[in-house]
């Protein structure tokens, strides 16, 4: 029995914590602008600018050296990196 005494000041607490938060958030104007965020994402205020795209590489230009260490695959022949 004492039990529900317990629970029934610590739900009062509680919902004393949520009202006071719920208070706080009215008084420092967090409800004021329900509007104004809904519709800021709507404009561009700033012209994005796209960057230059740079042409790929040739796969000619990468090929390699004469130094360039082997590399075995699977079926046991070398190939050069």
């Amino acid at each position: 029995m004492t039990i529900i005494l317990y629970l029934l000041a610590i739900s009062l607490c509680v919902a004393a914590c949520g009202l006071g938060f719920f208070l706080w958030s009215l008084r420092s104007g967090q409800y004021d602008d329900l509007d104004g965020a809904a519709n800021r994402i709507l404009y561009d205020d700033e012209i994005a600018v796209a960057a230059p795209v740079r042409p790929p590489l040739e796969a000619a230009s990468v090929r390699p050296g004469p130094d360039a260490p082997e590399r075995r695959v699977r079926d046991g022949t070398a190939t050069r990196v």
